[in-house]
């Protein structure tokens, strides 16, 4: 029931970047989990740590974050007495408490989430029982949901070369009537979108980003808008999908304001006010299936927040979600504790995948284990997405007559 070993290495991400990878051992196996990385990171983040040396990977390399697991977490874990790895918050508080630090900068997010990680998949095979099953005994479900993909069809932002001020935008089959089905809905569609896109900007224009959505060179977010809404016409899922966003704006706040071309030479005259922003994102809402804006204005700017939350919240509750992305808390018993604080006070939960992705398909065990109803994990496009939702068919067909898939209730899964 103890950790036999623990190794961590430095492997490349989807991005062609390190990350860190972790192999533990029990009596029952190898267990193995590889750490996510994020390119709009926001600054309460738990900090990722990066060896700084500019003569390997241009100073991205992790062989710090890698050794302080060699030498310190992975012997704590291994050398704890009487501690099984189903104990989850037994060891994640461990590592927590030598590092010492409110964000992680002792060892790195990266180095204790990837042990954490490792440690909840052994927790698993100790109990003989799946990922996502574990996963819900520690969150105090019974309960299980299939989530909403909500699938990024189209790049901007830092996740691609474009124009595109908005980082993503996204299409959620919540009209389907299980996650297979709404896989094959996301999947045609984008294959849609390709031809619509080759249709009007030609063959050039359908290189896509780093989540695998389209990156057509448009600066008008709008017009991103426009082209969904015409795929979803072509393909006859007008009663099935809805759309959602991620503006990411504190990628383009700029003292005080905010700056739709910020992939252009600085100018400050065409910066607009938080207030002036909100009146866009009425526009898209009334003019477009939109339903879920994520990140709207930048992390700090509360008023804008405070004031676009009074319009909206009486009729729509907007301004209700947490994005659960676990390598922003680094370790799986803080991303639980955020799930069911989030929930307790009826927020909707949104489990999300990094854009530096890696194969490990943890997260698609997390969100049928939490029961949040939604996931983003990219397009139906690039190995490194798939694998999640892939894994999500799997649990499917696994939990068989038992399997819920959320549908219209993605914000509320409890009401099915």
């Amino acid at each position: 029931m103890s950790i036999v070993s623990v190794v961590a290495r430095e492997i490349l991400d989807s991005r062609g970047n390190p990350t860190v990878e972790v192999d533990l051992r029990t009596d029952k196996g190898l267990f193995r989990a590889a750490v996510p990385s994020g390119a709009s990171t926001g600054i309460y983040e738990a900090l990722e740590l990066r060896d700084g040396d500019k003569s390997r990977y241009k100073g991205k390399g992790v062989l710090k974050a890698v050794g302080h697991i060699n030498d310190s977490l992975g012997p704590a874990c291994v050398s704890v007495q009487g501690v099984s790895v189903v104990e989850q918050e037994q060891l994640d508080n461990l590592m927590i408490e030598m590092d010492g630090t409110e964000n992680k900068s002792q060892f790195g997010a990266n180095a204790i989430l990837g042990v954490s990680l490792a440690v909840c998949k052994a927790g698993a095979a100790e109990k003989e029982v799946p990922l996502y099953r574990h996963i819900a005994d520690l969150a105090g479900n019974t309960e299980l949901v299939l989530p909403v993909p909500a699938f990024n069809v189209i790049n901007g932002g830092s996740h691609a070369g474009n124009k595109l001020a908005m980082q993503e935008f996204m299409v959620l089959p919540v009209g389907a009537e299980s996650f297979k089905e709404a896989l094959r809905i996301g999947a045609e569609l984008y294959h849609t979108l390709k031809g619509v896109i080759q249709q009007k900007y030609g063959q050039d224009a359908t290189n896509v980003g780093d989540e695998g959505g389209f990156a057509p060179n448009i600066l008008e977010n709008s017009e991103a808008l426009d082209l969904l809404q015409t795929a979803i016409e072509k393909a006859g899922f007008t009663d099935k999908v809805v759309v959602g966003m991620d503006v990411a704006a504190s990628e383009f706040y700029r003292e005080g304001k905010y700056d739709l071309d910020f992939k252009s030479p600085p100018d400050s005259s065409r910066h607009i006010s938080g207030e002036e922003l909100a009146d866009i994102y009425q526009g898209f809402v009334n003019n477009y299936p939109v339903v879920s804006i994520e990140d709207p204005f930048d992390q700090d700017d509360w008023e804008a927040w405070s004031r676009f939350t009074d319009r909206r919240a009486a009729e729509e509750r907007a301004c209700n979600c947490l994005l659960l992305k676990v390598n922003q808390i680094g370790t799986v018993t803080e991303a639980i504790q955020a799930c069911k604080l989030a929930q307790a006070n009826g927020w909707g939960v949104m489990v999300s995948h990094r854009s530096g992705e890696t194969e490990d398909t943890f997260i698609a065990d997390l969100v049928v284990g939490l029961c949040t109803g939604q996931i983003k994990t990219g397009a139906p496009c690039r190995s490194e997405r798939l694998a999640k939702y892939n894994q999500l068919m799997r649990i499917e067909e696994e939990l068989g007559d038992q399997a819920r898939f959320a549908g219209h209730n993605f914000r509320n899964p409890s009401a099915l």
